[in-house]
């Protein structure tokens, strides 16, 4: 195969995913996000637990694919926010498990219209057809690269600051 040597961002899969997914999480932030004092990955944190249910820390970072000191961060204001509670785990003294508060799962609900609006104007023009094909892509795309040796190294290293 012929080494490229130019490269065509318009064409560039890694550069159309991440416009892509910015554009979004940019307007949903904007548009919805900001009048209750969020940031896209504290929705992400709130969406997830919505999803999944009480979820330890560890878990909670792995399906938010939020660093762990991060997620710590993020977990503190929400639950210092009434949104969200934390926990020792029952099973490990030194394992902790977040959930939705009340007040956070009212929220979410209030929000999660306002998520699949979003989601259909980013859609537009696209049949169901289509759009679920873009989904199952994206879901082998990230395995894909989740399963990647750089991956699982990250995954296991402490970030240090220069």
């Amino acid at each position: 195969m012929k080494q490229r040597t130019k490269l065509d961002l318009g064409e560039f899969l890694p550069y159309l995913v991440n416009r892509a997914g910015m554009i979004i999480a940019e307007q949903f932030g904007i548009e919805t996000l900001a009048r209750h004092q969020l940031s896209i990955v504290m929705w992400r944190v709130m969406a997830v637990l919505a999803s999944n249910g009480s979820q330890s820390q560890i878990n909670l970072a792995e399906l938010t694919s939020i660093d762990a000191s991060t997620l710590s961060r993020i977990v503190t204001r929400l639950v210092r926010t009434g949104l969200l509670t934390r926990t020792r785990s029952t099973t490990s003294s030194r394992e902790v498990v977040v959930m939705l508060s009340a007040k956070g799962n009212a929220l979410v609900a209030r929000l999660i219209p306002q998520a699949y609006e979003i989601e259909a104007a980013a859609a537009a023009g696209l049949s169901a057809d289509e759009l679920a094909v873009v989904k199952r892509c994206l879901r082998r795309i990230y395995g894909n690269m989740k399963g990647r040796p750089a991956a699982v190294r990250k995954s296991h290293q402490k970030r240090v600051a220069i």
